[in-house]
């Protein structure tokens, strides 16, 4: 029997973080079978403390790979990795 993920996700530590807008984690996340990046920033120091800890940006899958699609010299069917 295989594992169910749906409605399921995770982020993990960016270990390619570059720069302070780069977020401090990465993952996944699939919500009613639909699968989306997720990226996530820790509370700049000196935050309000009654703020969350962490704030998340959600993009759909396919929505990234028809960007890169659109904004690379490959044809649009291309596998953008």
């Amino acid at each position: 029997m295989e594992y169910d993920n749906t409605n399921r996700g995770s982020i993990w530590m960016n270990d390619k973080k570059d720069t302070e807008n780069h977020p401090d984690f990465k993952g996944s996340l699939n919500v009613n079978g639909q699968e989306f990046w997720v990226s996530a920033w820790k509370r700049k120091e000196g935050a309000n403390p009654k703020s969350p800890a962490l704030s998340f940006s959600i993009q759909a899958k396919e929505e990234s790979y028809s960007q890169v699609a659109q904004t690379s010299n490959e044809p649009n069917d291309a596998i953008p990795f």
